[in-house]
């Protein structure tokens, strides 16, 4: 996104509301990183109620994919599995990449992530209450440092819990 290394995504698209919704209930901000000279990608997520102010964050790696957008999309995929494992079936995803929000909104347009959006869907359905936004990339911070700091350990990691991971003590 924009020009930070890794990233192709639209910073804006003429079909993004700009005004910010009300920040209330469970938000979870996700974020893939994905670079072409390493060989993993790193997924990371950050939820927090705004109500009650309860938090949890997950960070992975995995085998790097054949593009950015695709480790945003499975950085997607695998918040939305923690969401509903958790039970937070009332979840409002956010993410600073527009084209996941234009994905997620129109599956067909884009026939390579087929298998991808098929998952999503069915994910979604699993939902009460499903949405996505697209949010500036400087208010998607901790995702994106979940995310960049699983794609550059060098063994296999995955971190769910609502205490920052040692090696990032600075996230909360």
């Amino acid at each position: 996104m924009g020009n930070r290394p890794g990233k192709t995504c639209n910073a804006m698209s003429t079909t993004d509301n700009l005004r910010e919704s009300p920040r209330t209930g469970d938000i979870c901000q996700v974020d893939g990183a994905w670079k072409e000279t390493e060989s993993r990608a790193g997924l990371g997520w950050f939820y927090l109620n705004m109500n009650t102010q309860e938090k949890l964050m997950g960070t992975r790696n995995l085998r790097r994919g054949i593009s950015p957008l695709q480790t945003e999309l499975e950085a997607l995929i695998w918040a939305m599995h923690c969401m509903l494992r958790h039970n937070k079936l009332l979840t409002r995803f956010e993410t600073d990449c527009s084209d996941v929000v234009k994905m997620v909104s129109t599956p067909e347009e884009w026939p390579a992530f087929a298998i991808l959006l098929d998952e999503v869907d069915r994910c979604k359905r699993r939902f009460t209450s499903f949405s996505i936004a697209h949010i500036p990339r400087t208010k998607n911070t901790k995702a994106d440092k979940l995310a960049r700091s699983a794609r550059a350990l060098p063994t296999d990691v995955y971190y769910v819990n609502s205490v920052s991971p040692t090696w990032i003590p600075e996230l909360v």
